[in-house]
């Protein structure tokens, strides 16, 4: 387990906490938490990501392109729900994946399908493949300075179950600051910090370099115990 006496040189992303969109609450507790590490002899700077605004969009067309891909197979033939009411061939798959999805796996589909078609593949995939190199090629190089890479979890609180599902744009951008993991293939956390105002809970996400779990658990959890 990591050591509690070591010392660590800590990146926040400058564009995150500068941003517009995140709440005044969060952000007050984020430069709080960054107080305490520095106060406990943590080197905490801050680094530039001028990839920031992309990365949604980045993430987005990659995933759902992966949806569209893996879930073809879910046919009500050869794997996954077989609808009761089909009649044929031709039945058993749309009635099948009809009945079988859900209203945003459908949605992910529809959008995969449309981002991995002919006339759109390289307008879209390719160049989601091109713009995950760029950010993953710019978190490896914080890494090389840095030993963690610290965020909010979200630029607002939690929000109530259901409440941006008429709304699918604000659900995904709720994403803004996790898809970074994915996106790069890194670990990462998010840990509680508080209680917002609105009663909502928010949080803080540690990122650390591939291959780092035992060291990101470790530290999480020392920082979770300095800001509770």
């Amino acid at each position: 387990l990591l050591n509690s006496s070591a010392k660590f040189k800590i990146a926040y992303l400058k564009e995150c906490i500068e941003n517009d969109g995140l709440d005044a609450e969060i952000k007050k507790h984020f430069y709080s938490s960054i107080e305490k590490l520095r106060s406990q002899g943590h080197e905490v700077a801050a680094v530039e990501f001028p990839y920031l605004d992309h990365m949604v969009p980045t993430y987005y067309v990659l995933t759902t392109a992966e949806a569209s891909s893996n879930l073809a197979r879910y046919d009500g033939v050869h794997y996954g729900y077989q609808s009761k009411r089909a009649t044929d061939v031709e039945s058993t798959y749309v009635k099948s994946r009809t009945e079988g999805f859900g209203t945003e796996v459908k949605r992910r589909i529809m959008l995969g399908t449309f981002v991995l078609s002919a006339g759109y593949y390289d307008a879209y995939y390719t160049k989601g493949l091109k713009v995950r190199r760029l950010i993953k090629n710019k978190t490896e190089e914080i890494f090389k300075g840095y030993d963690f890479i610290l965020t909010p979890t979200t630029p607002g609180t939690a929000f109530e179950f259901g409440a941006n599902s008429a709304d699918p744009v604000k659900m995904y951008l709720e994403d803004i600051f996790t898809v970074q993991a994915n996106i790069c293939g890194i670990p990462a956390i998010s840990i509680p910090v508080s209680v917002h105002s609105n009663g909502l809970p928010f949080g803080i996400q540690i990122m650390s370099p591939k291959f780092s779990e035992a060291k990101l658990l470790a530290f999480s959890k020392t920082l979770e115990q300095l800001i509770s």
